[in-house]
């Protein structure tokens, strides 16, 4: 019998990773952990998730300042943002994140933590710090990075990405955005609220392109309201510097050339799966540009090799990092065979107001071939959203030809909250009619959902079926009143 001096080894300390090494040793695991920078996390921790939603609070709060007088509050004579000011709060909150992704802790929970940049060697060992490192599982979690795509002179010319976005020594007076997808749409608004001129070119004809045309015009029409100028179904063909600015040339949906010209480029066009380095064609590792070949059980073509998170390029949300995480610990320590179940998952773009999602849109029912029915419930008919001051957006519930929802979207106020009672209600089973009958505290915005349920069940209670039958059995009366 093989001898491996681990149980598990594990590349890459973001979500995934530290899912994987957190389960795997307190459940008795050997376990090693190896992450090329030089703290754990991942970029969701440094470059993602928790700097741009605290960029994107900052700006909310900054934006509601100027909004002052709508709540009946006296005007606000506002100074320029300090961005230094701004920097330093997201990194405060990063290391106050750190804390709980540090070595120690991981060390207490049985881990052991190297840092350094490893490479396959054979199927079962790594090369690290030219020592050889063995186990018998290993898991491949090492992310994404930005995707640079290769429009002529991006490569002479400095632009932004998300990794350095968030610590800029001041605000740019103006930024370009190349790509309308969930990071460069939060940025744009973000930006434009703390005070730059924003410009978001893309290709497609709508921004965030895998969301439903008509929740995505409802984000661009904010954006659009509060300053930032988007071309869609543009490219751009050339990147130069022009003195202190940058100029994107840009080939316009009419076929028209435009020079557009700012201070900062922010390049946001996608992302690329972290392989390079890591020795996968040393051991015969299957895997493209766009990540590593998986099955459902996210298991390579070798069995006792797992690629979990961005870089096998599935869903690139750090919630699904974790999640495959988890099958990962079921099939590997308690030898329970799991694979991936997406039907409802859900996600969110963290623009004001938010877009959520759980389970498919009308985008993918239509690829599905799916008879299907929508509902919606608009928040303008939300007490608790009147009062707030946000009365833009709509809840939207998707049903299957069974009358089952099959997704639900939400683009309104604390949207990405709001999701969470159809995440526990889809994945649980609930019916449609024990959520509209479910007493919800008044006033809330997830009346909302009560709502949306109760009035797809409003056709059915008050159907004239109904209304003969209770006339039948009760002799009711009818109405008591016409309108005129």
């Amino acid at each position: 019998m093989a001898h491996y001096d681990f149980d598990i080894g594990i590349l890459g300390g973001g979500a995934g990773g530290l899912t994987v090494a957190a389960g795997a040793a307190q459940l008795g695991a050997k376990t090693i952990l190896i992450e090329k920078d030089e703290k754990l996390g991942g970029d969701c921790l440094h470059f993602g998730c928790v700097p741009s939603k605290t960029l994107i609070r900052t700006a909310k709060v900054y934006h509601l300042m100027k909004e002052a007088k709508r709540f009946g509050l006296p005007e606000v004579d506002l100074r320029p943002v300090d961005y230094k000011k701004v920097a330093r709060r997201i990194q405060s909150v990063i290391s106050a994140i750190q804390e709980h992704d540090s070595p120690e802790r991981f060390c207490k929970l049985g881990a052991k933590v190297e840092f350094g940049e490893a490479s396959f060697i054979d199927e079962h060992s790594v090369l690290l710090h030219n020592k050889s490192l063995s186990a018998k599982t290993w898991v491949i979690a090492t992310g994404s990075s930005p995707f640079v795509p290769p429009i002529e002179g991006l490569d002479k010319t400095a632009y932004l990405t998300n990794r350095d976005v968030y610590s800029l020594e001041r605000l740019p007076t103006s930024m370009i955005v190349l790509g309308a997808g969930p990071i460069g749409i939060e940025m744009a608004q973000a930006f434009s609220r703390l005070g730059t001129k924003v410009s978001v070119i893309d290709l497609a004809d709508q921004i965030l392109n895998k969301e439903d045309k008509d929740m995505a015009d409802q984000v661009m029409n904010i954006m659009a309201d509060e300053g930032v100028t988007f071309y869609l179904n543009s490219s751009a063909t050339g990147v130069k510097e022009v003195g202190a600015e940058k100029e994107v040339l840009l080939k316009t949906s009419q076929g028209e050339m435009l020079p557009l010209r700012a201070e900062v480029i922010l390049v946001a066009v996608g992302r690329s799966a972290n392989t390079e380095g890591l020795g996968l064609e040393n051991i015969g590792i299957k895997y493209d540009k766009k990540g590593i070949a998986v099955d459902e059980k996210r298991r390579t073509n070798h069995n006792h090799i797992y690629a979990i998170g961005d870089v096998n390029g599935g869903y690139l949300f750090t919630h699904v990092a974790g999640y495959e995480g988890s099958v990962v610990i079921r099939n590997v320590v308690f030898h329970l065979p799991q694979k991936v179940d997406y039907t409802f998952l859900p996600w969110c773009t963290y623009t004001d107001p938010e877009l959520a999602n759980i389970g498919m849109n009308e985008k993918a029912a239509k690829a599905a071939n799916l008879k299907y029915s929508v509902w919606t419930e608009e928040f303008k008919a939300n007490d608790r959203s009147l009062a707030e001051g946000e009365p833009v957006g709509k809840i939207k519930m998707i049903l299957d030809e069974k009358e089952k929802p099959i997704g639900i979207q939400i683009f309104g106020p604390q949207a990405g909250e709001l999701i969470n009672e159809w995440v526990a209600a889809l994945n649980g089973g609930m019916k449609l009619s024990t959520l509209a009958s479910s007493v919800h505290p008044y006033p809330t915005l997830g009346e909302i959902n009560k709502h949306v349920a109760g009035k797809f069940l409003s056709t059915k209670v008050f159907s004239e079926k109904v209304l003969k039958g209770l006339h039948f059995l009760f002799r009711l009366k009818g109405r008591a009143c016409e309108p005129h």
